[in-house]
């Protein structure tokens, strides 16, 4: 590991000042994917500047009846909180899901938005990536890739994103806020993610120093009944090979509103608008919610070795929606 300066930033505009002043320096939430990533030289920062003592820890009810959760807020923290889990219950599923707890006591809103993808590929030095060094090729795309991306990749990178919060927060419409240089900004989790294209290593639409100070969640009654389902290759924690985040209200026996996104099969998190459209003011029936499935996944592109996730996935719609009704009709 290259050595590097370290600063704890005291507010929000200083922090962004710190940052500004180095090029090669990073924010510090918990560390737990950037440090990962200096210890394997991925990410080589001059500067670390430590955001984890800005006041920027605290979930807060907003003024039309949505959240707004701060950056620094813990993973820990936002699953136990009583509103996430009365008002959001598929948000702190998928955040109790994604890590073991010592992990969830250190790891921040923000970095969990910010985590780079778990490609094996993206943390070999010896291997190209175009993550990694633009222009060197995607060593996954001829290589192992049996749980990289179905859905909105392209010949310049097939990984996928890691978060089990993102998918969540993406199919509650939550917004990103953050604070520039030049004063601050918002960004729908739709645009903050940038299409993989043949720029992989711009990953998000974030202007340049740009600090995440907050993420908000809009009302939303329908997720007061939704649910989170992660599949993984081993019951201990371990990353996703395919995840979905769904919300069902049913009325009279037809689909009133639906929530869908979909985790481990694209570069960001995935939300299923197609699945949704078709759903919508449709009945209540696996029929209908398999339906739903294949509309969304007609446009997967799978590779040799995981065209299995189009069946895991259409699966996970059908079982997880299929429990939402039971439930709806209780």
């Amino acid at each position: 590991m290259r050595e590097f300066g370290y600063r704890r930033a005291v507010d929000v505009s200083g922090a962004v000042a710190l940052l500004g002043s180095d090029p090669e320096a990073r924010f510090l939430g918990g560390g737990t994917n950037l440090v990962d990533l200096m210890k394997s030289g991925v990410e080589r920062p001059a500067l670390l500047v430590d955001v984890t003592e800005l006041p920027l820890d605290r979930i807060e009810t907003t003024g039309d009846g949505g959240l707004r959760i701060g950056a620094t807020v813990t993973n820990s923290d936002l699953a136990a909180h009583p509103e996430v889990r009365r008002r959001y219950p598929a948000l702190a599923q998928a955040v109790l899901a994604g890590a073991s707890g010592q992990l969830r006591n250190m790891a921040t809103v923000g970095g969990n938005l910010l985590q780079r993808t778990r490609c094996g590929y993206f943390t070999d030095l010896a291997a190209p990536c175009n993550k990694r060094v633009p222009g060197s090729g995607c060593a996954a795309v001829e290589g192992e890739h049996h749980n990289h991306a179905v859905l909105g990749a392209s010949a310049h990178c097939v990984a996928v994103h890691p978060s089990d919060m993102g998918v969540a927060l993406a199919a509650f419409d939550a917004v990103v806020s953050y604070e520039t240089a030049d004063g601050p900004g918002e960004l729908p989790l739709d645009a903050f993610y940038r299409p993989v294209g043949d720029t992989p290593h711009r990953e998000t639409a974030l202007p340049p120093g740009a600090l995440i100070t907050a993420v908000t969640l809009p009302p939303a009654p329908v997720a007061a009944l939704s649910s989170y389902r992660k599949v993984r290759e081993r019951a201990s924690y371990a990353f996703a090979i395919g995840s979905i985040a769904a919300a069902l209200e049913v009325r009279d026996g037809v689909v009133h509103e639906v929530r869908l996104a979909f985790g481990a099969v694209a570069s960001r998190p995935w939300r299923a608008r197609a699945a949704e459209r078709a759903l919508t003011g449709g009945p209540v029936s696996a029929d209908a919610f398999a339906a739903a499935a294949d509309a969304e996944l007609a446009a997967a592109e799978p590779l040799p070795h995981n065209g299995y996730k189009v069946t895991l996935m259409r699966n996970l719609v059908v079982a997880v929606l299929t429990e939402l009704a039971e439930e709806a009709v209780r």
